[in-house]
């Protein structure tokens, strides 16, 4: 036996095995798998074994070392003989361990610090790139293959095409997506498939009744389906291939501080494939924090353009939803891809998600870009064929404005358009005010003595906006969109209502959702503000349809003020 006296190893701390502390570099990693040779926090680093609020006397982690017994992070000591211990003096008693305070952060997660890295070279080059950029092509390709075979079925193999890039876009298929899976897509992508390609070869089958010519026909349709499903899986790969090697990465700003606002930030540092470089956190400067901020909520806007940010995370934000939404309408967050993570984590979500966390995209809620320039399309295009097909009735309107009113049939007036910014609206004239001031001042004319029966005529019918169809193809105007209105109300309405100044993201409107649900004339404005900014973040061409068919129902009910 060795005269060696006995060893015993003291457990290590329970807060190193969690692995949460964070490297001195400050690169934020940290030792996540609990290792035993991880740094340690600073609090670990003082002479002597501590526990919270004790010291052991005798037991030390550093001074000197016993040789063949050495443990990684620190080294155990032999104990005393039995003559040292009786002719030593007793130990104190170990004093209490203070009570945590609440301000305190906990152990864990809350006291990992993520800190923002510096981005790569490559990334600054490619903020501009987006996954539909590769995958709609290749899906274009891929379904317009057979045309190299044979021509004979040109027609069906482009209304094939057209359908599927329809279908595909409908069912989101080409979003971004944090979570990048092929698996995760298949099951969509091959029923969206299916669909497109039975429509098309039920329309092939009906225009000819050779069997021969619709087998042929479906067999290069099935083809090129497998060449999606493929040309997929390999856009896919390759998209989380540049996101590892951080070749295309987005940066992005995370909204809040609490404990969503952690784990998101430790998700996005240790997994590249999601395609974000965490730049920062910001939130109210009274709001309680877990993370390093770079700034508050209303610097938000500041820094997406300094930091040059692509994405805005919203988790944990300690101010209202009202306060929150104003701040992320300004110009440069606007431009930004919105998501925001849910807190219901057990909720079986069914949206995207970054790690076990969930998060949804947040729609376009400033109608920009491909949307911004389909709405412009739609917009010329009625008002062109409604000035066509309506100069009749216009003609009509100006003649009996004349014979009612005497000269002057057109009535100009000053209103605030998007962005703020102002223009001059057309209109028949119904009656003719005292003075300017009047004019910008007076609410409602619905029951002034001063119009006359054809002016309320008019009025009632809506017939007197008509004119406002120049304002649509000038670009003043949009066909459906918030109701314009007059500088002095607008100034007056965004003091009392929060909500109100955000309609101003879109282009205004010859008509809108809100005058279409009964808001028109003397009605709650915070009601007609609700309805105006829910019709800007869920635009769709398909909405503004449905708006323009009740308009129609409303002029012939004469529902007009």
């Amino acid at each position: 036996m060795s005269n060696q006296p006995a060893m015993w190893h003291r457990p290590a701390p329970a807060d190193d095995r969690d692995g949460n502390a964070t490297d001195a570099q400050g690169d934020g990693e940290g030792d996540d798998e609990g290792s035993l040779g991880g740094s340690r926090p600073p609090a670990y680093q003082s002479p002597g074994y501590q526990s919270a609020g004790y010291q052991t006397p005798g037991y030390q982690t550093s001074g000197h070392q016993t040789p063949g017994y050495q443990t990684p992070g620190y080294q155990t000591p032999a104990f005393p003989s039995p003559a040292d211990r009786r002719s030593a003096p007793p130990a104190p008693a170990p004093a209490p361990a203070p009570a945590p305070e609440e301000h305190e952060p906990r152990a864990g997660l809350d006291t990992t610090a993520v800190l923002p890295y510096a981005g790569s070279r490559a990334s600054t080059r490619t903020r501009w790139l987006r996954a539909w950029m590769m995958t709609a092509p290749v899906d274009v390709l891929a379904l317009l293959t057979p045309l190299l075979v044979t021509q004979q079925y040109w027609r069906g193999t482009l209304a094939m095409t057209v359908l599927t890039v329809i279908v595909f876009a409908s069912g989101g298929l080409y979003r971004a997506r944090r979570h990048v899976s092929f698996l995760d897509e298949l099951p969509s992508l091959c029923g969206r498939l299916l669909a497109a390609a039975s429509a098309v070869a039920i329309v092939a089958a009906m225009r000819h009744e050779s069997a021969e010519y619709v087998f042929s026909f479906t067999r290069g349709v099935a083809a090129s389906a497998g060449l999606v499903i493929l040309g997929r899986a390999v856009t896919r790969e390759f998209a989380i291939v540049a996101r590892k090697r951080r070749w295309v990465e987005h940066n992005t700003i995370i909204v809040g501080s609490g404990p969503t606002a952690v784990e998101l930030a430790r998700l996005l540092r240790r997994y590249p494939q999601y395609g974000l470089r965490f730049v920062g956190c910001v939130d109210t400067p009274d709001g309680p924090s877990a993370l390093p901020l770079i700034g508050s909520l209303d610097d938000l806007d500041s820094l997406v353009r300094l930091r040059e940010c692509d994405v805005v995370i919203v988790a944990d934000a300690s101010c209202s939803e009202t306060s929150l939404m104003e701040i992320l309408a300004r110009p440069r967050t606007a431009e930004c891809d919105l998501w925001a993570a849910t807190p219901l984590w057990g909720s079986r979500s069914h949206g995207d998600h970054i790690g076990a966390v969930p998060v949804v995209s947040i729609g376009d809620i400033t109608l920009s870009g491909p949307q911004s320039a389909l709405k412009r399309a739609s917009d010329i295009a009625f008002a062109s064929v409604a000035l066509l097909l309506l100069s009749p009735v216009l003609l009509v309107c100006a003649v009996a404005t004349l014979i009612d009113g005497g000269p002057g049939i057109f009535f100009y007036q000053e209103r605030i358009g998007r962005h703020g910014r102002p223009f001059n609206i057309i209109k028949f004239r119904s009656m003719r005010p005292v003075d300017e001031h009047e004019s910008q001042t007076n609410w409602s004319i619905a029951n002034d003595r001063r119009v006359g029966p054809i002016g309320r005529i008019m009025r009632r019918t809506s017939l007197d906006e008509l004119p406002q169809l120049w304002n649509i193809l000038r670009g003043d105007m949009s066909v459906v969109g918030p109701r314009p209105e007059r500088p002095y109300f607008v100034e007056k309405f965004s003091a009392e209502y929060p909500q109100y100044a955000m309609r101003h993201r879109v282009p205004v409107g010859l008509t809108g959702l809100a005058q279409v649900s009964g808001l028109r004339g003397d009605t709650p404005i915070s009601d007609r503000a609700r309805f105006d900014n829910y019709y800007i973040e869920n635009w769709s061409l398909w909405l503004d349809v449905k708006v323009v068919l009740r308009t129609v129902t409303e002029v012939f009910r004469a529902g007009g003020r």
